[in-house]
């Protein structure tokens, strides 16, 4: 199985994306720096939402075990 760091390193990775993702076409359409650092802003929350939700307990029990940051799914 993998090890709980490389487990929390994969979750970072995937939330990030997903938040960068949400944001991604706003960030295209921008047209400086200091019109995307909202953007920026966005996709960190977004990231963090992410992050919040995957820890519920409830959730882990949802996640593939390549997730799962508890020991139940090892």
């Amino acid at each position: 199985m993998l090890k709980d760091s490389t487990k929390r390193t994969l979750r970072t990775i995937l939330q990030t994306a997903l938040g960068v993702a949400v944001v991604l076409p706003a960030v295209v359409d921008a047209s400086g720096i200091p019109e995307a650092l909202p953007w920026v802003a966005g996709a960190l929350a977004v990231a963090g939402g992410f992050a919040r939700v995957m820890a519920v307990p409830g959730v882990q029990t949802l996640l593939p075990a390549w997730l799962r940051t508890d020991d139940r799914g090892e």
